[in-house]
């Protein structure tokens, strides 16, 4: 069993998220009505730019260009393999001429224009935290403009393990206090469901052991099976009942 978990955890982090997320693309536990009604609060006129930070297969770009064609879009992540799905659905879309798409580091990308709308749900961790991520977002962010940024807040007091697996938050009084002490003024928010949350989950292990299952012949066939098996016993022992997840849409003092 040892060895097993040391296997999985060896497994390209890229190739396992991309995979875990085939049957759930928008990577945060949220369903399709949520995603509509999100993107209604934070994309009002219907010709903005749009930047998603460690957008993946930028899921929320596709969805907001197919129902805006006023709207551009920019995504920015790290794993070309994601980038590569999304300019293949974009091309399916016929939204391919207005989505741009940079493979670097978010900390990392620049560029000449500001944005409208900067995304970044889900992706806290590559800026260290809910408050580094609105720091870059800000960089980036016209005046008057609207960020949308998904992040964890604890639900209840967890458990010590619960802390040692998912690192440090706060309850949502006072993750919600922190951003508005930075300047930020919240005009919508909505708190994942725990059918929201649990089918996150499901997805993501339920994916990834789909796929080994599938492909018993991949050399990571049994890694993925095993970080599957990992992954859902940390959530259903670990974290479930402790476990939030916040969406919030924000403007500028």
């Amino acid at each position: 069993m040892g060895g097993a978990v040391c296997d999985a955890a060896r497994m390209d982090r890229q190739k396992r998220s991309l995979l875990a997320h085939t049957d759930h693309p928008i990577a945060a536990p949220l369903d399709d009505d949520s995603v509509t009604r999100l993107l209604q609060h934070a994309v009002r006129r219907g010709d903005e730019r749009l930047l998603d930070l460690g957008c993946g297969e930028a899921a929320w770009l596709l969805r907001a260009l197919a129902e805006h064609p006023g709207v551009s879009a920019e995504g920015v992540d790290i794993s070309e393999a994601a980038l590569e799905r999304a300019r293949a659905l974009a091309g399916q879309a016929g939204v391919g001429d207005r989505l741009t798409l940079h493979r670097t580091e978010g900390d990392g990308f620049a560029s000449p224009h500001p944005f409208d709308v900067v995304l970044s749900v889900g992706a806290t961790h590559a800026f260290g935290g809910l408050l580094g991520t609105l720091e870059a977002a800000r960089a980036h962010l016209a005046p008057g403009g609207t960020v949308l940024v998904g992040d964890a807040y604890w639900l209840e007091e967890p458990s010590t393990e619960a802390r040692e697996l998912l690192g440090e938050y706060d309850d949502l009084a006072a993750t919600v206090d922190k951003v508005v002490a930075e300047g930020w003024v919240p005009v919508y928010a909505h708190l994942s469901t725990r059918h929201e949350l649990d089918d996150y989950e499901w997805c993501w292990t339920g994916s990834l052991s789909r796929w080994a299952l599938d492909h018993p012949e991949d050399p990571d066939a049994p890694q993925a099976l095993e970080a599957a098996r990992q992954h859902r016993d940390e959530w259903l022992r670990g974290y479930r009942d402790s476990f939030g997840f916040v969406c919030l849409v924000l403007r500028r003092d």
